[in-house]
């Protein structure tokens, strides 16, 4: 809460699971002990526990989210608020079950270099090493804006065939 005065997105991923990363507030010495932190663990992908997001209703969290690095988070649950302001933040939030989170942990844990492929036209996540994937639900509007990379205002834009044609249906 202390990082919201802010308006605009910019310099929101250093403060990403700052109380976690960081021994305190006042300097900038992390935690060996946090994942983050580890330059094992790489990528654009983050996997989480269940119900991500809980408590992070406002849209600085996907901003800092955003601002790290990441373009997908995966859980078996988020909160509806996080995974609609990660949605309009070109976060794609992929819900699975808690046996597969869990699949994805341990192949995690056994190598630290373990991908998962996350197929959004096919809304599809494949853990690489086991070749176990799993199916994901997503708006298809939401799925739309991201593959195309819209906004709400973009999305209308791109409709402007259409909405012509409809006006000039209604005129005739």
């Amino acid at each position: 809460a202390r990082f919201l005065k802010a308006t605009t997105r910019e310099g929101f991923g250093k403060n990403l699971f700052r109380d976690w990363r960081y021994e305190n507030d006042n300097d900038q010495q992390p935690k060996k002990d946090f994942v983050l932190n580890n330059p094992t663990y790489t990528g654009k992908i983050l996997v989480a526990g269940k119900n991500f997001g809980c408590g992070s209703s406002r849209e600085h969290a996907a901003w800092a989210i955003a601002g790290y690095g990441f373009e997908v988070v995966v859980s078996s649950f988020f909160a509806d608020i996080f995974r609609n302001n990660a949605l309009n933040n070109f976060i794609l939030p992929v819900i699975v079950s808690d046996d597969f989170l869990q699949k994805i942990f341990a192949a995690v844990n056994e190598n630290t270099k373990a991908q998962l492929e996350i197929d959004l036209p096919n809304q599809f996540i494949k853990i690489l090493s086991t070749g176990e994937q799993e199916n994901f639900d997503i708006n298809p509007y939401k799925k739309e804006c991201l593959l195309n990379g819209y906004d709400d205002i973009d999305y209308l834009l791109s409709l402007e065939p259409e909405i012509k044609k409809y006006e000039q249906n209604l005129q005739n």
